[in-house]
């Protein structure tokens, strides 16, 4: 029975994850079409697009090879995998030893494998464009992730995410110049890594600009469902991310009772609410950088993620 509670309860952070996703994108999106002033989508409408995609079916190019098949189900399964491994609301929970940094970081860099090699695999114009700047972003974003995991792992004495939070919660951490420049670098790579502004619009059909875009172009029906699906989790993700890592107040530790888990899923849900209201304000207030300029972007989150990891070598209060 001890067991039972626990392991309810960590399939519930697994299906909250991939039912909250979708809503999350949408809030986002409606956010910035009122900020701009329009009506913009009903907050629902992009659950409505999701199972009309579903239920058509997959077109698939005829030059094209079994992995544009596999794709579309390998990314979004790594991508749901890598977001329900991020405590949300509760600490703790059975599958919390596999929650590790760097474990989500290689399942996500695996499913950008995935999705880079089904954009060349088509050899169209548009798919080998966005392989190759996906490629240039990911050379840069990848090692700053990794530098943000050193920093964090060094402060908290683990890579695993139950136990960073545990420590941050505890405010054993205090106030520290090294987590600063890795919250900064965080939200660079979270941009850079989701295709929102400056780094990607998420909205664009444009050859000159799109990213993710140009390699999704060839996918329909149930297979453009998934990779949307996986999209809008990978945002989900890193706004877990942020707020395990560095505000992770409010979140129920092993054992809790059901009002203080209820409690923590309420403050769970705000704090999406809230990464999404500061996005939608970024996002409209700002423009999109030219494409050449996005590798100087990304790499002052390098930079930023290496400053923090030698700032800790050279003193460990700071």
């Amino acid at each position: 029975m001890d067991l039972i509670v626990p392991l309810l309860l960590q399939l519930f952070q697994i299906g909250l994850v991939i039912l909250v996703a979708p809503l999350l994108a949408g809030f986002v999106r409606l956010l910035k079409a009122r900020l701009q002033r329009r009506s913009g989508p009903p907050l629902l409408q992009i659950y409505r697009d999701l199972a009309k995609l579903i239920g058509k079916d997959a077109i698939v190019a005829g030059d094209a090879s079994w992995l544009v098949v596999l794709a579309p189900y390998a990314i979004f399964v790594l991508t749901w995998i890598a977001a329900a491994l991020v405590p949300s609301f509760a600490t703790g929970l059975p599958f919390s030893g596999a929650g590790d940094l760097i474990a989500v970081v290689a399942l996500l860099g695996t499913a950008r494998f995935f999705q880079m090699l089904a954009a060349l695999d088509v050899a169209t114009a548009f798919g080998g464009l966005g392989a190759s700047r996906e490629a240039m972003f990911a050379s840069l974003a990848e090692p700053a992730m990794l530098m943000i995991v050193f920093t964090v792992a060094v402060v908290a004495g683990s890579s695993q995410l139950s136990a960073i939070a545990d420590f941050m919660h505890s405010q054993a951490a205090g106030l520290r110049l090294s987590l600063g420049l890795g919250l900064v670098a965080l939200v660079i790579v979270a941009l850079a890594e989701t295709g929102r502004f400056p780094v990607d619009n998420p909205a664009t059909h444009l050859e000159l600009t799109m990213v993710h875009e140009a390699m999704v172009l060839d996918y329909s029906g149930r297979h453009l469902a998934l990779i949307e699906l996986a999209h809008a989790l990978k945002l989900t993700l890193y706004m877990s991310l942020i707020a395990c890592i560095f505000v992770p107040f409010g979140m129920a530790g092993p054992g809790a009772a059901l009002p203080a888990l209820a409690i923590a899923l309420v403050g769970y849900i705000g704090k999406l609410a809230a990464g999404a209201v500061l996005l939608a304000v970024f996002e409209t207030t700002i423009a999109k950088m030219r494409i050449f300029r996005v590798p100087n972007f990304i790499g002052a989150a390098l930079m930023l993620g290496l400053l923090g990891t030698l700032l800790l070598f050279v003193s460990a209060t700071l």
